[in-house]
């Protein structure tokens, strides 16, 4: 039975950008070519359909995230921006052609998420996987980042995923627990946590040098030691990198910005991540996962990271 997306009622107005929001427009001509390059291989990004602030800075870079899957998510999160419904059949020829853009844009580091797909028995792991082995095949030299779903807590289908060996394994925990109902309502705290845990797992099991990440939006309601709080947690399943940033709201149907957060705050967070033993925190109002991905994947640690355990 398929379900109903709930609109959601913001009958507040819109908090007005602090000057720290404001953005850089970069060259049109590097933005032209990666649109003519998604557009002429039928791929979509993430940069696109989640309409990221960054999207100006990256595509003058050359750089961009591919989303699997279509542009049709079956969870209905309040801060998203992607399309909510039954998505399509799965394009075969999606891999490939996710290759060859990063053989075209010559990328030294790429990053593939996709829409959720609970429809498929697997939630689209296989491909995934297919994905990243083309990307492979064609790009040996290039370091893979995914950023995968929770596959609905499924292990067959994240083991299939890690098959593929990544470099890079992103798993966002998008919010604090006690937000969780009403910013991720088709999601599990717990769930997350334990995705991330099996992946730590299993790399240091296998002796390999995968990193483990994830991500936050902040602004949505949350107190500041509430993120120090999930902060011990994500570092207690020995995630490697943390991404904090502002949450922004993408049109009048999402959830509203409850505050936007001080760089002074964004500042407190970063060091106390990096005293916890985290490899990286990259924590400031723009952030967003993929932003600046190959340099997280590059920072050196300050020290040696060690599990966190409160």
């Amino acid at each position: 039975m398929a379900r109903e997306l709930t609109v959601i009622s913001n009958p507040k107005p819109r908090v007005p950008k602090p000057e720290w929001l404001k953005i850089r427009l970069g060259d049109p001509v590097n933005q032209n070519h990666v649109l003519k390059l998604i557009e002429g291989l039928n791929l979509h990004t993430v940069c696109q359909e989640a309409r990221c602030p960054n999207i100006f800075e990256c595509w003058s870079d050359r750089t961009a995230t591919f989303m699997l899957g279509g542009d049709i998510c079956t969870r209905h999160c309040g801060f998203c921006a992607v399309g909510k419904g039954q998505p399509g059949s799965l394009d075969a020829d999606e891999p490939r052609h996710v290759a060859e853009a990063v053989r075209q844009l010559n990328l030294a580091h790429t990053v593939i998420t996709s829409v959720n797909r609970d429809d498929l028995p697997d939630g689209g792991a296989a491909h995934w996987a297919e994905t990243v082995l083309q990307v492979r095949k064609l790009n040996p030299e290039c370091k893979v980042e995914v950023l995968i779903p929770d596959f609905n807590g499924d292990e067959n289908a994240l083991n299939a995923v890690l098959d593929s060996q990544p470099d890079v394994l992103n798993h966002n925990t998008e919010t604090i627990a006690r937000l969780y109902r009403r910013v991720r309502p088709d999601a599990d705290y717990q769930q997350t946590l334990t995705l991330l845990r099996r992946a730590a797992e299993r790399r240091d099991r296998e002796g390999r040098g995968m990193l483990t990440k994830s991500g936050i939006m902040v602004g949505l309601g949350e107190a500041f030691e509430e993120v120090v709080e999930l902060m011990r947690d994500l570092r207690a399943v020995s995630c490697n990198i943390m991404t904090i940033g502002q949450y922004l709201q993408p049109h009048a149907r999402r959830l509203p910005v409850e505050r936007f957060v001080t760089p002074a705050e964004f500042d407190r967070w970063r060091e106390i991540g990096m005293e916890m033993g985290f490899k990286h925190v990259e924590s400031s109002p723009l952030t967003r996962s993929s932003y600046h991905a190959r340099q997280q994947a590059e920072a050196p640690s300050d020290h040696n990271e060690r599990t966190y355990v409160t």
